[in-house]
């Protein structure tokens, strides 16, 4: 449940930055640079969970490889995250901006990652259920 703290303070960043438009208001600086800071701890806090969750998934299963790939994608998108704040620092918005977008977007594949290991894969929910389920854009037969 603490993945929706992160995924909401990085939205609400990308979303001050397009509110923010081409106008000079401190304003959304401040609530997008308040809003990445959010995100990161709570990312921090969130990520052990999913640690604990991915160790108990079996070597060999799918969910095991959905869950490296979730885990390396959310890697590279606090990255980007950490990358934007830092410029935003060092005044300058427009980069941090393309790199908040660019997470956003990764956000967006890292979330259905999630989404096939909690939904498909029963990970964190119900063990040892659809461990080798195919993908929910494979064909049904």
């Amino acid at each position: 449940m603490m993945v929706a703290f992160p995924i909401g303070a990085f939205g609400v960043a990308v979303s001050s930055d397009v509110l923010r438009g081409g106008r000079r208001r401190r304003t959304y600086e401040y609530t997008a640079a308040r809003a990445i800071d959010f995100g990161l701890v709570s990312a921090a806090l969130a990520a052990p969970f999913g640690l604990v969750d991915w160790l108990s998934i079996p070597p060999g299963t799918r969910a095991k490889r959905v869950g490296q790939w979730h885990a390396l994608g959310n890697v590279a998108l606090l990255g980007l995250f950490a990358g934007s704040r830092w410029l935003r620092a060092h005044h300058d918005s427009r980069r941090a901006q393309w790199l908040a977008g660019a997470g956003m977007l990764l956000g967006g594949v890292t979330a259905w990652l999630g989404g096939e290991l909690i939904n498909r894969h029963g990970v964190g929910v119900a063990d040892s259920i659809g461990l080798q389920e195919p993908s929910s854009l494979a064909r049904r037969r």
